[in-house]
């Protein structure tokens, strides 16, 4: 098993990006104060039969953001893991670029609950929301 990425180092510029942001194309461009932005390269490779983005790659490159946001609250000696993931489509995604912003709507001492949209030439793909959990790392 490969160690763990520490995001906060990432939103520093201090380490590279985990491996799945740079499968899928994820770049994060801003976090701070429970907000992440991020701009999502895809790759044709995600296409579906149908011929537009396979909705599981949308709904986990907002989970990708929302991991960012959250970690813009959490302190060095806490980590968070997804609970669950609900991902709304509002039309196809095509290859090419894509906006992803995050929120964190609501942060407790063991639960946060994060929003996020993902937006392509202006309008709305998806929206998601995920409740995640806090703890502290080992």
């Amino acid at each position: 098993m490969k160690p763990m990425t520490n995001l906060h180092d990432v939103i520093a510029g201090q380490s590279a990006p985990p491996p799945c942001d740079e499968t899928l194309g994820v770049r994060l461009t801003e976090a701070r104060d429970g907000y992440a932005k991020g701009v999502w390269t895809i790759s044709e490779s995600l296409l579906n039969g149908n011929g537009v983005i396979m909705g599981g790659f949308v709904g986990a490159a907002a989970d990708i953001l929302m991991a960012y946001a959250v970690t813009t609250l959490l302190r060095d000696d806490q980590m968070h893991a997804s609970i669950n993931l609900q991902t709304t489509f509002h039309r196809p995604a095509a290859a090419g670029e894509a906006e992803i912003e995050a929120r964190v709507e609501k942060f407790g001492k063991t639960v946060a609950y994060v929003t996020a949209i993902v937006r392509q030439n202006g309008k709305e793909v998806a929206s998601a929301t995920s409740s995640v959990l806090i703890m502290d790392k080992p």
